[in-house]
């Protein structure tokens, strides 16, 4: 009996950092889907973290869970993960998060996550032979993809709006693009929280499967798994990441009320297409790519490159940095938990 109620103890533990993770990631992430309409005045900042929270939670009716399953049973071989693994994952991941919103970096909580769980699992393994290539292939490749894809989006749709409406004053655009944001925007909400929360829910399915809970079947997953990681992750965009807003929304590029639709658009149709295939992507990357797409289209020199730089210096660091920290995380709920 006491092994069984400290089996219990442990995984309700797990469950809860696991949530507290998806939080963080909401409210870490969250200034990727409301930076730009703050940064034009579509919203005041309570206005625009309610009108992104609200998007996250409904995408947990809009996408199928094809991204858990990457997270839950394709990156890492789910035999070999036990609690330990699960506590560095999700200690090295929210760890590397709070420094980076400390900071006001925007830097990757998907990636974060996936190189906790990556540095746990070959730590305790003492190599990589758990390490599932296809799934992890696929998400160091996207790393270079995903804000490549976001670039060329928000570029392309930038220079088709100055087109298609180049006979219209910049006034008359201003005037129709300030509600066509707010569809742009609530649309990259929906995005966020369809392929982010299920990273969680990912996590927790393979801690579930771990202890013998759940299988790799997707219709064992439980229903309260999948609500209360999408709630999770509303209620952290709700509570708002400021420090990173301000680098989103104003350092990289200045964004009027076209740029920033442009851009929120451009974010939005890319994590779409990954949600839908399965791809654990970083928003971050995405709508950074895609904000810099925007700013380049106008001129290369409304960007500032030294800015992008630092963000793509961060995003090569998360990964390592959050697996270093995972380690340590391992060691000590080897000994402790």
């Amino acid at each position: 009996m006491e092994a069984a109620s400290i089996h219990l103890w442990v995984l309700v533990l797990l469950i809860v950092v696991a949530l507290a993770f998806d939080f963080m990631n909401g409210f870490h992430d969250g200034a990727n889907s409301i930076s730009t309409i703050v940064a034009t005045g579509a919203l005041t900042p309570k206005q625009a973290v309610l009108f992104a929270a609200a998007f996250n939670f409904i995408a947990l009716w809009v996408f199928q869970l094809h991204v858990a399953a990457t997270i839950g049973k394709g990156t890492v071989d789910p035999g070999f993960v036990d609690y330990h693994v699960i506590f560095g994952a999700l200690c090295g991941a929210l760890s590397w998060n709070l420094i980076t919103w400390y900071y006001g970096i925007p830097s990757s909580s998907s990636h974060a996550l996936i190189g906790g769980l990556v540095g746990a699992t070959i730590t305790k393994a003492g190599g990589t032979g758990p390490i599932i290539w296809s799934g992890f292939g696929k998400i160091l490749l996207f790393i270079v993809l995903s804000p490549l894809v976001g670039y060329l989006l928000g570029g392309l749709l930038m220079v088709a709006v100055a087109w298609m409406f180049r006979d219209r004053t910049p006034g008359q655009v201003s005037h129709w693009f300030d509600r066509i944001q707010l569809v742009a925007s609530g649309a990259y909400s929906l995005a966020h929280g369809g392929n982010d929360a299920q990273k969680t829910i990912g996590v927790i399915w393979l801690l579930l499967i771990s202890a013998g809970v759940s299988t790799t079947d997707a219709s064992t997953l439980p229903n309260w798994v999948v609500y209360s990681c999408y709630l999770a992750i509303a209620l952290g965009t709700y509570m708002g990441g400021w420090r990173i807003v301000k680098t989103m929304g104003t350092k990289i590029t200045k964004l009027n009320s076209v740029s920033g639709s442009c851009a929120s658009m451009g974010g939005a149709i890319s994590l779409g297409m990954a949600t839908l295939g399965g791809i654990p992507v970083s928003t971050t990357h995405t709508i950074s790519g895609a904000i810099i797409g925007v700013g380049s289209a106008r001129r290369t020199r409304d960007v500032r490159w030294g800015i992008a730089f630092n963000l793509v210096i961060a995003w090569i660091l998360t990964i390592p940095a959050s697996g270093l920290i995972a380690a340590a995380f391992w060691w000590l709920g080897l000994h402790f938990l």
